[in-house]
């Protein structure tokens, strides 16, 4: 499937992700993948997976999570929805329901089965945000076991990756009892996509 995946025209390879049906047995609204990307695309969002408002609306992060992630990164909503600025590949594409303490991880079959193509057609990534544990898992290399230790170090991946925690309001507690994210990170990473923003028209 690589071999083919890999012939296919940017446009194409995308049509067929959001028409993907792979795991639509195991989700309990149907399949609707929500991904943005651009062959120009500077900066990436890696999340976790849709939850119900996202699948209902179709907008990526269209929810508290997303009011907060757009405030770290010190954007409007008209630049984080633009895909030639942004783009958002979350873990999984579609909604996977919700469990006993909030949504279900991501479902395991979406990312083996096009991460890597769509990863391997957005070269002018400048920095890829990793948000939450799933995210931590598959993209970080000589990761800690925690998610709070992936961030605490940072700077380890840094300019071109940041492991974050999720935006999420269940997180509070996390940001209360870690006032060094927000204090020492966030000023760095607004530095950091103001200064990407800035460059984009040397791909045009």
């Amino acid at each position: 499937m690589k071999d083919t995946l890999a012939q296919l025209s940017f446009d194409e390879l995308v049509r067929q992700v959001r028409a993907c049906t792979i795991c639509a047995d195991a989700l309990p609204l149907g399949p609707r993948p929500v991904v943005q990307l651009s062959p120009e695309s500077r900066i990436l969002v890696i999340g976790q997976a849709p939850g119900r408002r996202v699948h209902e609306t179709g907008l990526p992060f269209n929810d508290p999570s997303g009011d907060r992630l757009r405030q770290w990164m010190g954007i409007t909503r008209e630049v984080f929805y633009d895909d030639r600025k942004l783009a958002i590949l979350p873990m999984g594409f579609c909604y996977p329901g919700t469990g006993k303490s909030g949504d279900l991880p991501p479902r395991p079959e979406c990312a083996p089965a096009w991460r890597n193509a769509l990863l391997e057609r957005l070269p002018y990534i400048g920095l890829t945000l990793v948000i939450g544990q799933y995210a931590h898992a598959w993209h970080l290399k000589d990761r800690e076991k925690s998610v709070t230790e992936n961030v605490r170090n940072w700077q380890r991946y840094w300019p071109e990756v940041l492991p974050m925690p999720h935006p999420s309001p269940r997180n509070n507690l996390w940001l209360r009892r870690n006032p060094w994210f927000e204090e020492q990170v966030i000023p760095e990473l607004q530095k950091r996509i103001a200064g990407l923003l800035e460059s984009d028209t040397l791909v045009e």
